[in-house]
């Protein structure tokens, strides 16, 4: 043997053992601290607590942050749990758990290290740690501690044994980076038992050999005997009794009949080669375990086994998947063979009936009527639990059934059956098993009827009853199975026939073996390790230098079934590789499936390896060429993992809220805030309804400058009676003093507080005492009415300084300017006329603001007022009824005035509109002595006026943040130029509510980017197939890609995502608390103010990016959008590289018919062989061919997608966003690209070898058929038409697209008459999942959870809709789940439109 990797320098600590410890656990862990070795211990010895007190030992070694790891191997699934669960309860170090079901198979380098990193001991199941080290994941010289539990497996090709011979092996010349082997197991050997202690001796070597391991074990059985409880062995005989020759001839004959009948009705199905020969196969299978259940259990069990197997939802299937019809096919042999068992069953038969006549009948064989009554013989033990191992599912199944039937006539036991999957007959699930171990140890079931899943390391210490009833095949089987009985006193029951010696006998030399084993051990534990046999050097092994992953020479075949898994596939096709063995020639040439670039592989040698050498081979190519990465793992793999991290990243949530610059206070150029030249827009505003109320224009002062682009922008505002637009135009400049600002800056205050709040008391102390806002500075101001030239109203402006005092004394001493009546009396005092009509007015009584029109000089305090309750009376009368409060002055006039008029958001879209109704309420007239006259003069035309003012700035504000975003682009793209109103739209959502958003902008984006990315991928990958080029397409145009691009050059704080709410309006020149504004810099330098955050779903900003992408579209062109998303990040050409040179052997016109389809497409091809190739499915093997039509597809689905959604766009340019999107869907779908195949003709001229794809196309035209020649989009079918039909249309669309050197007008002029008529507007038919959808949102009814089953081939699904106390449901059923959920959702929503009764019931029957 070589230098043993025995001699370790470990860091001091304390002693590892723990102080329960064994004297033989604690020599046994002495030892394994010495050397690898092998734990030879009986079954609950306690060898896992050896193993932990190893890890312990070398915890030292492996605590974090050391890279070091410890692997502790479990051969079955159901142990994982159960062995981490130790260690974790005797130890401190952290342990991971590792199963196949965890996906780790699709795991990276990335992952395990972050798994290695975290824990500290990793169980597992081998395969996962091979796969591991052969991908070069994990590498062996980190593992310090490697355990295998029940290492006797370490044989042949088992993944212990080439864990140690590929890799452990391979470095015992560097001793200091091999791990410690610790083997765990309670046999030696797994095969049969030898002849000789020779025999048993060279078994051991061998596995010694192979772990590079001593054994260790006990001088003595009694040494553990004192500790663990051994089952005592007890042989029980059952009589020779079979059942009745005539009996078994008889069912023999008509099982064998059924067979036969059923086998040529498998002929009358059409079934596919593949599905035909795997529904022989199964009804073979089936009929064999029928007749041996006869033989050996009886008729009764039989019958039983017959009528499982008959039922739909039973757990036996072949792993081979069959097509629906076969497997009903075998289905019905199982319930035809039941008959035939039941025919032969008395009708007066009950189970009660005493065992002997079952026997003697030939319902029951004496062989199962013995483990009855062994059963029996056992009821007096208080607390039993029982393994019966049999050897087939079959037999654990129909012995569950049994018993729990006859013991329930005795006993309350519980039994149950737990069976593996090894006979390709069983589905049970492991979360099924897991539970009936727990189960079983809490003692709710009785009896397991099992297979040899559970012959291995399940720790049940309650467990006083095994029996045997099909004998154990090996050594280990026996040995294993035994130890499962681990309470003190059980039995170890041995069934066996009466009569049969050499059974007895093998039985026996078991018995012994164990003795042998440990006596073999011992004469030899001082002989060093023999060295690993020759045969095993000799093996193929490639390794790729960058990483140290490998393939050998038999790992080679799992790789390229694994690398062909993963190439893209249909319902038609699974990609597998095709090996032809030419035995004369000694040749083997390996066909991979034609979305492989890699051509055929040919070898020749020895017959038996050929196959192992072209995998080898091709394996190589592969990695050459970068099929499979410097890992040794398919690029489908890789990729997925990198596209799954980038969606990973961590982005924080909150975004903040921009806010333009130019409208705020402080900005640069500004050298005296608060004065100086200010720059005049007229804000015109004309309304297109009629209005009591007149508006009037204002005037909006900046003191920054405008852009052009803004200032020519015009906006429509929707009101309650129609639309009142909005246009600027620029009047002229302005120097204001620091008074006229803050007069301006008072005027505009007071106005919007009254307007949006309508109480004084928000303008208590702000008036008179105005702080000088650090924010926003600008003003908007009436305009005064003038012919020449728009001004500002100053004389309005100036009524906020209104003082009653003082007007009253100007009044008095300039009566004569005033023409007005005096001597009215307010509650500030004296006023005149003119001081009360077109004013602001305070009543106290009721705390509200009124807009005053003039004098209503036929009205007084004495005059009626007709109230709302029909009663009338005095206004002097009602005011005292009302309020409490005498008027003095009732022969006063009455003042008309108006309650302030609302701030409502006119940016809503689609706001209803109503004829305008005044409330009863709104107009009133006042008494003078109940007013306080607050500003004048100011008309009622202005305050209706600036009601709209917010939604007008909300809007320019708007679009001044869309300008900032543009010129950020600018920036960097001087000569590139788009309305800054479409790029409001692209960052304009729907939950703005707005007549403008960005769904047709995102649709069209999406199209192009989706082209854009597809056909530079196409170029750039020549060699790649279409799942990957999809996986590439994936992480260009992904929410997640799109985000991080988005998220980059902090577009989020762009976004307009919420409607505008008026009340938070922030009044320019008003230094509220709530009014705070911070600074950041964009990318490209310039400022940008903050006024807020608020929380972003990443798919809205991946929205935004799309639509941005269709804004410079739609104006620019694509060269404008390809500029903006090289900008972004997003490098895509669109200069056409040459043509490739193909590698095409044989002559197009011999595979398709090529001047029809010409004809068809109105081109002719350059390149014929791309016509070939775009009907070439992947199921057709033909190597002269090279590729199949995936890969145009993929490139013509985008082409397809992109100029479709142009010629809607263009079309219709009027239409509202959602509906381009629902047309874009109805016409972009396969269904609807299917229905133009079929109705061109191209289903004739599909290249494909499916018999499967041949029936579907020709069901789906005879259903087409019954259809109206009108358009269905695909939604009124109620049959799927297979997608292949839909490929065809792109990838003949892809292939025009390369052979015209990407001339996407001739790929519109060949393929858009296949698919005529498209939809229109006036044809458009929604979804009818979607319309239900929408349609139960807008009514406010309840959709309650689909209710989903699948019998016979086809998927039911039933759509349930609660509408007003009534349930509306419908099922429907067809081939696939998506067409069912179609055509249900298509008669509920029939259904509740015509409030159909025959589908309602009432609530409370449910």
């Amino acid at each position: 043997m070589e230098a043993d990797p025995m001699d370790v320098d470990v860091p001091d600590h304390d002693d590892p053992s723990l102080p329960f410890a064994r004297s033989y656990q604690v020599e046994a862990l002495e030892v394994a601290i010495r050397q690898n070795t092998i734990s030879y211990l009986e079954t609950g010895a306690g060898k896992t607590l050896v193993a932990i007190m190893l890890l312990r030992y070398y915890a030292p070694f492996l605590r974090k942050p050391s890279p070091f790891i410890a692997v502790f191997l479990v051969p079955q699934v159901v142990l994982v749990r159960q062995q981490a669960e130790a260690v974790k309860t005797h130890s401190d170090l952290k342990v991971g758990t590792y199963w196949g079901e965890m996906g780790v198979d699709f795991w990276d380098e990335a992952i395990w290290k972050q798994e290695i990193d975290k824990y500290e001991v990793l169980v597992m199941t081998p395969q996962i740690l091979l796969n591991c080290l052969r991908h070069s994941f994990v590498k062996l010289e980190f593992i310090k501690v490697l355990i295998l539990d029940e290492c006797h497996h370490t044989s042949g090709k088992h993944p212990y044994a080439c864990i140690m011979t590929e890799f452990y092996h391979k470095l015992t010349c560097n001793t200091s980076d091999l791990p410690r082997i610790f083997g765990m197991t309670a046999s030696l050997i797994k095969s049969k038992c030898g002849t000789s202690e020779s025999d048993y001796w060279e078994k051991i070597k061998k596995l010694e050999s192979m772990m590079h391991s001593k054994v260790y074990t006990c001088v003595s059985e009694s040494a553990i005997a004192r500790y663990v409880p051994i089952s005592t062995p007890k042989f029980r005989f059952y009589e020779a009794l079979d059942v009745p020759g005539d009996l078994v001839a008889r069912l023999r004959f008509d099982l064998n009949n059924l067979k036969t009948k059923h086998e040529i009705s498998l002929d009358q199905l059409d079934l596919t080669a593949t599905s035909s020969e795997s529904a022989r196969k199964k009804l073979t299978r089936t009929c064999d375990a029928l007749l041996y259940c006869l033989d050996d259990l009886g008729l009764l069990l039989a019958f039983k086994a017959a009528k499982y197997l008959s039922c739909c939802d039973s757990d036996f299937m072949i792993l081979d998947k069959l097509d629906v019809f076969g497997d009903r096919v075998v289905q019905k042999f199982s319930a035809d063979a039941s008959m035939a068992f039941q025919s032969c069953i008395s009708t007066e038969w009950t189970i009660g009936c005493d065992a002997s006549t079952h026997v003697k009948s030939g319902y029951l064989t004496a062989k199962v009527a013995y483990l009855v009554q062994c059963l029996l013989d056992y009821r007096h033990f208080k607390d039993i639990r029982c393994i019966v191992f049999v050897e087939r599912v079959i037999t654990a199944v129909v012995l569950q059934s049994l018993l729990s039937e006859v013991l329930r006539e005795h006993i309350s036991w519980k039994t149950k059956y737990i069976a593996g999957n090894n006979s390709g007959l069983q589905t049970q699930t492991r979360k099924t098993q897991n539970e009936i171990v727990e189960e079983f140890r809490k003692g709710t079931v009785n009896i397991i009827v099992a297979t040899s899943i559970l012959e291995e390391g399940l720790d049940v210490q309650s467990c006083n009853l095994v029996i045997r009833f099909d004998p154990s095949a090996t050594v280990s089987s026996f040995i294993q199975s035994r130890g499962r009985a681990r309470m003190e006193n059980s039995d170890y029951v041995l069934m066996l026939r009466s009569g049969d010696v050499s059974r007895q006998c093998r039985l026996e030399k078991y018995l012994s073996s164990g003795e042998i084993m440990r006596s073999e051990s011992l004469r030899h534990a001082s002989n060093p390790c023999p060295p690993l046999g020759s045969e095993f050097y000799d093996e193929k092994i490639y390794r790729v230098e960058s990483t140290g992953a490998v393939v050998t020479s038999t790992s080679s075949i799992c790789l390229i079934h694994f690398y062909c898994s993963r190439l893209p596939s249909d319902g038609y096709f699974k990609p597998a590789p095709r090996c032809v063995i030419d035995k004369e020639a000694s040749r083997c040439t390996l066909y991979l499936p034609k979305s492989c670039p890699l051509p055929p592989v040919s070898v020749e040698g020895d017959i038996k390896s050929l196959k192992q050498k072209a995998c080898f081979e091709a394996c190589i190519m592969l990695h050459k060429i970068g099929a499979l990465t410097d890992n040794l793992v398919p690029d489908t793999v890789a990729e997925k993992l990198v596209d799954r991290e980038v969606g990973e990243e961590c982005y924080d949530n909150e975004h903040p809220v921009y806010f333009p610059p130019e409208v705020v206070r402080f900005r640069e150029g500004c050298s005296q805030p608060g004065s100086g030249k200010y720059y005049c827009y007229l804000i015109k505003l004309s309304p297109e309804y009629d209005s009591e109320t007149a508006v009037q224009d204002v005037v909006l002062v900046m003191c920054s400058e405008l852009d052009t682009e803004i200032i020519n922008a015009n906006f429509s505002l929707e009101v309650d009676r129609g639309t009142l637009k909005a246009t600027l135009s620029y009047i002229g400049c302005l120097d204001l003093t620091p008074m006229l600002v803050n007069l301006c800056r008072m005027f505009q205050i007071t106005v919007f507080n009254v307007l949006i709040h309508h109480s004084l008391d928000k303008l208590k102390g702000k008036i008179q005492a105005l702080k000088h806002s650090d924010h926003l500075d600008y003003f908007v101001l009436p305009a005064a009415a003038s012919a020449e030239k728009a001004s500002i109203d100053w004389t309005c402006v100036r009524s906020v300084l209104f003082s009653h005092k003082q007007a009253w004394e100007d009044h008095k001493k300039h009566p004569l300017q005033c023409n007005g009546a005096c001597g009215f009396i307010t509650t500030d005092g004296p006023a005149c006329k003119c001081m009360l009509q077109n004013s602001l007015v305070y009543t106290p009584h009721n705390s509200k603001l009124y807009s005053t029109l003039g004098i209503s000089n036929n009205l007084s305090g004495n005059s009626i007022l007709n109230i709302r309750d029909g009663a009338s009376l005095t206004y002097k009368d009602y005011y005292k009824l009302r309020h409490g409060i005498e008027l003095d002055f009732s022969q006063q006039s009455l003042v008309s005035a108006r309650q302030i008029f609302p701030v409502h958001n006119c940016l809503l879209r689609c706001k209803q509109r109503r004829k305008e109704k005044e409330s009863r309420n709104a107009y009133v007239d006042l008494p003078p002595e109940l007013c306080c006259i607050l500003m004048s003069p100011i008309s009622i035309s202005t305050f209706y006026s600036f009601t709209f003012i917010p939604s007008i700035m909300h809007r320019l504000e708007s679009l001044l943040i869309a300008l900032n975003l543009k010129k950020m682009h600018l920036d960097s793209r001087h000569n590139l130029d788009i309305p800054s109103d479409k790029v409001l739209e692209a960052i304009t959502t729907k939950q703005c509510q707005e007549k403008i958003h960005l769904e047709s902008l995102e649709t069209l984006g999406d199209s192009f980017l989706k082209y854009a990315a597809c056909q530079q991928l196409f170029k750039t990958y020549h060699n790649h197939h279409e799942g990957l080029l999809s996986i590439k397409k994936d992480k260009i145009v992904s929410n997640a890609s799109l985000f991080k691009l988005g998220y980059d050059i902090k577009l989020p704080g762009f976004i307009r995502d919420a409607p505008f709410d008026p009340k938070t309006w922030m009044i320019p020149g008003f230094n509220k608390d709530e009014y705070s504004l911070g600074e950041e810099l964009l990318p490209n330098g310039r400022k940008v103010f903050v006024v807020g955050t608020r929380k972003l779903k990443r798919k809205k900003v991946a929205d935004v990016v799309e639509a941005l992408i269709g804004a410079y579209l739609s104006t620019g062109g694509e060269t404008a959008s390809l500029l903006f998303m090289d900008w972004i990040g997003i490098k895509v050409e669109f200069n056409n590289s040459l043509a490739r040179e193909r590698q095409f052997q044989v002559d197009p016109e011999k595979l398709v018919n090529i001047r029809h389809l010409e004809s068809l497409l109105n081109y002719s091809f350059n390149d014929r062989s791309l016509l070939v190739e775009a009907l070439t499915h992947g199921s057709y093997m033909l190597p002269e061919i090279p590729r199949c039509y995936q890969r145009l597809e993929f490139l013509g689905d985008s082409v397809l997608d992109y100029l479709i959604t142009v010629h809607l766009y263009k079309k219709y340019p009027d239409i509202s966003p959602g509906l381009l999107t629902d047309m874009r869907s109805a016409s972009v779908n396969n269904e609807c690209y299917a229905q133009s195949a079929i109705k061109n003709g191209l289903h004739k001229h599909i290249l494909h070898a499916s018999q499967k794809l041949h029936k579907d196309i020709s069901r789906c035209i005879s259903y087409l058929k019954e259809l109206s020649s009108g358009p269905s989009f695909g939604w009124e079918s109620e049959t799927s038409c297979p997608k292949v039909l839909g490929d065809v249309i792109e990838s003949l669309a892809g292939a025009i697209l390369v052979d015209s050197g990407y001339n996407k007008e001739v790929v519109f002029r060949s393929i858009m008459p296949l698919l005529e008529p498209l939809v229109s507007p006036g044809t458009l038919r929604l979804e009818p999942v979607r319309e239900l959808n929408e349609f139960c949102q807008r009514e406010q009814f309840v959709q309650r959870n689909p209710v989903v089953s699948r019998e016979d081939g086809l998927t039911s699904i039933t759509i349930q809709v609660e509408a007003n106390g009534a349930i509306f449901a419908h099922t429907s059923s067809a081939a696939d789940r998506k067409t069912a959920k179609r055509l249900a959702s298509k008669e509920v929503l029939k259904a509740l439109k015509g409030n159909d009764a025959r589908l309602a019931f009432m609530v409370n029957e449910t």
